[in-house]
């Protein structure tokens, strides 16, 4: 299939995630801002990515950080303006970066006026625009549905004498996606920011919008897996097989509509954020045929299962059922512990191991999500219980310490104690003392940095277009090394990894292979007779 490199700009981009409150604050009054964004767009552009996803920055009580929205066509004004958004996205792209916005469809905030509206009456203009049930004759909830943050996920409404569905917060009510005007609605706020010129928009759990109108209980889990937003065995969350509650087939539906809403904007592009059971099944099905979604992400490598045979077993699954489709591979984001923390497997934070994992998935095939700081090294920053905001954290702690930990101030200058995030402000979660020799203007200086490797194989990978776009075939995986090969045209190339410990030696999987350089600070393995020689943490790219 042919594909229009401009319009498709999309395949095979490097989507640099900003989490606006943690980025940069241009104000300092201790949270992150637009401008701040702005201000340091030029860093982004140095690092040779292709789109910015912005995280949530519209109107809201911030009761869980900006995912719970008051208004969706507005901006809050600890971020800024709308005018600020606009500066941002002409500096954006004057210099060639996309514009990605996070679209909270699934639910408002309890504070919006349609819900305010909702909640007022039976008889209200939008008293179904949310999803109202009566109790049951005892009292008791309709029924077993669980939220994602913990308990039942129905909260009773003294005014209504109802209850109303939140699949999050219960200040985060879901809106009823089979009411044809709350479709109506949602799409146009995407327009709204069509029309200011986004590039595209992520959708947060993005297979939610609907739930089963017979509203059918959901059925125990025949085993406690994790793969779903936030879902761990100490979450009750984890013991339901999720059939009901979300990823109706009426999901497909309201996809092709907005689908057809942005072809309208050639150009622009979706990346669905595909949290549940059987969540590689549900990318492929939303991200084929050309008129959904045009890729998806889903938890699978945002576990704490760090294997190659985990990663292999994941990609393999999704290319055998994704067909025309397109994945998006992220393995950190703001809702995980850091992925150099996460999959350290009882060893200690490398730096080295940072860069493997880096090579690992800007070669993979399918679009790539990196979380800010990952380009740094960062590890999950460790925060005691009274420096908590999260709400998920302060519900589960201590066995689960929350999504703190990742969403820290960004390192810019190794100085005390706001690490150049903040000038005087005290910055709204701490900066962390493990983060500071890690900072912006530390890497800049040293030539071997995370920092310095990002760039410089963004570059390489720029320059190798069978990365970007070429099929993938894998010829050895075991706990800590994995091998495959990317192949467009007349062009292949092996890429080998070991992200253990000790030196592996692997049988060359083809007759012959010619090695490539890396950049420099990326540890190299060699070819040696028909053996691949990888020492600890190394990466061995060779043409076929």
């Amino acid at each position: 299939m042919q594909h229009n490199q401009q319009t498709d700009w999309w395949r095979g981009a490097v989507i640099y995630q900003v989490y606006p409150r943690s980025f940069y604050d241009a104000n300092d009054d201790g949270i992150g801002d637009l401008k701040g964004v702005t201000e340091k767009l030029p860093y982004i552009a140095k690092l040779g990515v292709d789109a910015i996803w912005l995280s949530p920055f519209f109107t809201s009580p911030m009761k869980d950080f900006g995912y719970d929205v008051s208004d969706y066509c507005d901006v809050d004004p600890i971020f800024g303006d709308l005018a600020d958004f606009d500066e941002l996205i002409e500096r954006a792209h004057s210099l060639n970066i996309k514009v990605i916005i996070d679209q909270v469809l699934n639910h408002t905030s309890d504070q919006h006026p349609w819900f305010i509206e909702s909640r007022s009456s039976h008889n209200n203009p939008k008293a179904d625009w949310y999803v109202w049930v009566d109790p049951k004759p005892d009292g008791s909830v309709p029924n077993n549905w669980l939220s994602v943050f913990g308990g039942p996920a129905w909260r009773w409404d003294s005014r209504r004498r109802q209850y109303y569905l939140h699949n999050f917060l219960d200040s985060q009510p879901d809106l009823n996606f089979h009411n044809p005007a709350v479709v109506d609605a949602v799409l146009d706020t995407v327009k709204f920011w069509l029309e200011r010129g986004v590039d595209g928009f992520r959708l947060d759990t993005a297979n939610y919008y609907f739930h089963d109108e017979q509203l059918r209980d959901n059925p125990p889990q025949p085993h406690i897996a994790e793969g779903s937003i936030g879902v761990r065995p100490d979450n009750p969350y984890a013991y339901q097989l999720h059939l009901y509650d979300k990823s109706r087939p009426e999901n497909i539906a309201f996809l092709k509509r907005l689908r057809a809403l942005l072809d309208q904007y050639p150009g622009t592009t979706t990346v669905g954020e595909i949290g549940c059971d059987f969540s590689l099944k549900t990318m492929a099905a939303y991200s084929q045929g050309g008129d959904k979604l045009h890729m998806c992400y889903s938890f699978d490598l945002l576990t704490h299962d760090s294997s190659m045979e985990h990663i292999r077993n994941t990609v393999e699954t999704m290319e055998k059922g994704l067909g025309d489709g397109w994945p998006c591979w992220s393995i950190g984001n703001h809702d995980v512990e850091r992925v150099i923390s996460r999959w350290r497997r009882g060893k200690e934070v490398s730096q080295a191991r940072a860069k493997v994992y880096m090579v690992m998935q800007l070669s993979l095939r399918g679009s790539v999500c990196l979380y800010q700081g990952e380009e740094l090294g960062l590890p999950e920053a460790e925060l005691t219980f009274e420096q908590l905001v999260d709400p998920f954290g302060i519900n589960f702690w201590p066995e689960f310490k929350g999504r703190d930990g990742c969403r820290t101030p960004l390192p810019w200058e190794n100085t005390m104690p706001n690490g150049g995030f903040s000038q005087t402000a005290e910055p709204w979660l701490p900066v962390s003392d493990t983060h500071l020799p890690l900072a912006v203007a530390e890497q800049e200086g040293e030539r071997h940095s995370v920092l310095h490797a990002y760039r410089d194989f963004l570059h390489f990978r720029r320059h190798h277009p069978v990365l970007i776009q070429g099929d993938i075939t894998f010829h050895h995986h075991d706990e800590q090394c994995l091998v495959f090969s990317r192949h467009l045209g007349q062009e292949s190339m092996l890429i080998a990894i070991n992200s253990g410990d000790e030196t592996e030696i692997l049988p060359l999987p083809v007759k012959q292979a010619q090695q490539i350089t890396l950049p420099e600070g990326i540890k190299e393995g060699h070819i040696e007779h028909s053996s691949l020689v990888l020492p600890s943490c190394s990466v061995l790219i060779a043409k076929l």
